[in-house]
């Protein structure tokens, strides 16, 4: 039993924005929606690029499919901030994302933002998705009663979402084992804001046809006064007909489509390789990306950035059962004419598609791609016969392996450059600059303090701090003096081995002359000065002068004119 989505899809502006910034994407395999940032400059171009970005995932065959939305998706995430960097007029817009891939019996579902999936299974009607919302995170920690959130002023405040703000946002990544009969719905918070999730299960519940359930919720919102876009996506799982199972047949990529992988270092990238890519499936496309695809409005770009998307486009290895293999598939500086394909001169160019607004399902939707937009049966040989390179490998490599095979047949010498992200290089630079600016302040600081310790067992005054910053002594000894540290009282010694800090350099003078006074009196007097003991006492009848304090500390006297004066005790 092989399982595909029908569906069917519509998207609108709403009553009071001015642009419509939410996109959608649903094929027989894949369904991605995403609410760019309402009131940001860039909200389209983020929910179109990444839509876009992920369109080219509509297939099976992954070898690992529960890797393959999570990773696109952050590989879309990167190219919005490479959006921003060439045009730093969109700084700050961003997206939500909610994903879905059918493999097997299993829906891999990636999610991100506030949009939701609802499940209507067996009877049961469920919200599979949580928001990413401050509102939703009070509800998770019991500090709001889940009725109460709909009606909170910041309910629409989001904690997670695509964008510049991050450069790896964490998804929400789970699989859904689903049964054919299962009916789902992807919505923006435009639909949920004014429609209620009761009256959303009884719609989806009631309608016969999943058209039918996308424009009565839609004109719900319309008429509830829909104060922001509105897109919703209705599937159901069911098992795939012969024609619905059928390969996809190959593409046949006109030279212009070719021409636009090859953009110039920054510009638009032609909407005409993604029509010509997603008309080869059933598929619809509405909102912002359909506008873009349809105007060749483009999200602008880098060169490396294009490369990637355009590597997604023209084929992978190895290629998915249903994946068009494409007729042309190197990706290189510019464009190989032994390798490009051929087009039919009687085919007239494919028809840009107009589905901003489209309505259907996959049984009643017709390919955007028409008979004429197919390659003929002599265009079809031409190409089979024509010499063809290695398959492309995907990723943002983008056909590493045809460009070596093709540089050693001398057919392109020139080296593939790729730009460098200036984000971390210009924030470990500013954060190291910092830090070093920080350092050297905090040494200059720490050379305006002075503290009184030990030295060599002697009382010393030290400038800096006593402390070591590893290999580094924040401190020196500015005076060294004689006064021996075992003298000391007990307490005085425990206080000048830990250090005994000064307001400045005279404070520190001072703290040493309390402790000079405080020295034991047996201890032995510092060299060059004569103890207590030895000193000669002067008496009135004493002739001899007063012997001088070696060190400069003599205590005052009379005036020498005096000779009876009396001289007192050195502090």
């Amino acid at each position: 039993m092989t399982l595909v989505l029908r569906y069917a899809a519509r998207s609108d502006v709403g009553r009071v924005r001015a642009k419509n910034d939410d996109s959608a994407y649903v094929g027989r395999h894949l369904v991605v929606l995403a609410d760019g940032m309402g009131g940001h400059v860039g909200g389209d171009v983020a929910s179109a690029s990444t839509v876009l970005d992920l369109a080219p995932l509509d297939a099976v065959g992954y070898e690992d499919p529960a890797t393959v939305l999570p990773d696109e998706i952050q590989n879309a995430n990167l190219i919005l901030n490479e959006l921003v960097h060439a045009n730093p007029k969109l700084a700050g817009m961003g997206t939500t994302c909610t994903a879905a891939l059918l493999a097997g019996t299993t829906l891999h579902i990636a999610h991100i933002g506030d949009s939701r999936a609802y499940r209507l299974a067996n009877g049961e009607f469920s919200q599979v998705t949580t928001d990413h919302t401050f509102v939703q995170k009070l509800v998770d920690e019991g500090r709001l009663e889940a009725g109460e959130a709909p009606f909170h002023p910041n309910k629409n405040v989001l904690m997670r979402v695509l964008g510049d703000v991050d450069a790896s946002p964490e998804l929400d990544v789970f699989e859904v084992p689903v049964a054919p009969g299962e009916r789902w719905l992807f919505c923006s918070d435009g639909l949920t804001d004014v429609v209620s999730p009761e009256k959303i299960h009884e719609v989806l519940r009631d309608s016969e046809a999943l058209n039918q359930a996308v424009d009565t919720l839609v004109d719900l919102t319309l008429k509830g006064g829909a104060p922001d876009n509105v897109t919703v996506v209705a599937f159901e799982i069911a098992e795939g007909t012969a024609e619905e199972l059928a390969p996809v047949p190959d593409v046949h990529l006109s030279e212009q489509a070719l021409a636009a992988a090859h953009p110039p270092e920054v510009g638009p990238v032609s909407g005409l390789l993604l029509r010509e890519d997603l008309d080869a499936r059933p598929h619809l496309l509405v909102g912002a990306a359909s506008n873009a695809v349809r105007t060749d409005r483009i999200p602008v770009v880098t060169r490396s950035s294009t490369r990637r998307r355009a590597a997604a486009l023209l084929g992978e290895t190895p290629v998915p059962e249903n994946r068009p293999r494409r007729t042309a598939a190197v990706l290189t500086d510019g464009p190989d004419p032994d390798v490009a394909a051929r087009p039919d001169p009687s085919a007239p160019p494919a028809a840009p598609r107009g589905t901003a607004a489209a309505v259907g399902s996959s049984s009643a939707a017709t390919p955007a791609a028409t008979a004429a937009d197919q390659p003929s049966d002599e265009a079809a040989e031409a190409s089979a016969t024509a010499p063809t390179p290695a398959p492309a490998t995907s990723g943002p490599a983008g056909g590493s392996e045809a460009r070596a095979a093709r540089r050693r047949r001398g057919k392109d010498d020139r080296p593939v450059q790729y730009r460098r992200g200036w984000f971390i290089p210009v924030f470990t630079t500013l954060l190291a600059l910092t830090l070093a600016a920080v350092a050297v302040w905090g040494y200059l600081w720490t050379q305006t303090q002075y503290y009184v310790g030990a030295n060599d067992g002697r009382i010393a005054v030290f400038k800096g701090v006593s402390q070591r910053l590893g290999p580094l002594e924040l401190s020196h000894v500015d005076r060294q003096t004689d006064l021996p540290v075992d003298a000391l009282p007990a307490y005085a010694r425990d206080r000048v081995n830990a250090g005994m800090a000064a307001r400045d350099v005279d404070h520190a003078e001072q703290i040493v002359a309390e402790l000079r006074d405080s020295l034991h009196p047996n201890a032995p007097a510092p060299a060059g000065e004569p103890s207590e003991r030895a000193r000669p006492s002067a008496t009135p009848s004493s002739s001899s002068a007063r012997p001088s304090d070696a060190s400069g500390s003599a205590a005052p006297t009379s005036p020498a004119s005096s000779p009876s004066a009396t001289g007192g005790e050195a502090p």
